[in-house]
């Protein structure tokens, strides 16, 4: 459902769901600080399914700095065993069944055909859990390749950008020796999906909207 301003007398509420304690950042970070911009203060939930010692704690501390400003509702890091999650299916669908007393306007979530195993479940887990929301797919650079056709776009500012991009380099310390990890990759994917959306300011971020109810 497309709900933006259900009520004017409440905040808008987000909840952003990731297999690991970087993707939401990468796959949405930008979205979050333009609606944080556009519309005053979110009420954000945060789950992360996957962050164990450092990756822990990098991920407390990258979610704190993203959701500055935010109504935080909670921020969750489970320690689900990273590249295992169709073998961790029932105990992940238990977790996920606990996150339906959380109240969303919009759930953030992986792509249903992100290459990556764990990423695939969540999104799974996502549509089979949260069924009256609007569930907005973000996409994240790999490898294995799998970038598509989104349908669904947020332009972000090019201030916005840098600070996305600027967060995600001082925040995942253990990423940074990834030749993927780079400014460059990440605003590169946003100037591409810029062009497809003819943002103003030239960049985007890119989702995938399966159903959408107005």
């Amino acid at each position: 459902m497309l709900t933006l301003r259900p009520d004017n007398r409440r905040k808008l509420r987000v909840l952003c769901l990731g297999a690991h304690s970087d993707d939401i950042e990468i796959g949405c970070g930008g979205a979050l600080l333009e609606l944080q911009k556009r519309h005053g203060p979110l009420e954000i939930s945060w789950v992360v399914f996957s962050a164990v010692g450092e990756r822990e704690r990098e991920a407390r501390r990258s979610a704190e700095r993203f959701t500055q400003g935010a109504r935080v509702g909670q921020i969750v890091l489970e320690k689900f065993r990273d590249g295992y999650f169709p073998s961790q299916h029932a105990a992940l669908k238990e977790r996920f069944e606990k996150l339906k007393s959380i109240g969303a306007d919009i759930v953030f979530t992986h792509q249903r055909e992100d290459l990556h195993q764990d990423h695939r479940i969540v999104s799974e887990l996502t549509w089979n859990t949260f069924r009256d929301h609007l569930v907005l797919e973000y996409e994240i650079v790999k490898y294995d390749g799998g970038l598509g056709s989104p349908n669904f776009f947020v332009p972000v500012s090019a201030a916005n950008c840098r600070r996305k991009v600027r967060l995600l380099m001082s925040g995942f310390g253990t990423q940074r020796s990834k030749g993927w990890f780079t400014p460059e990759t990440f605003m590169a994917t946003l100037r591409i999906r810029g062009v497809e959306s003819r943002s103003p300011s030239g960049y985007a971020e890119a989702f995938y909207a399966r159903k959408v109810v107005i």
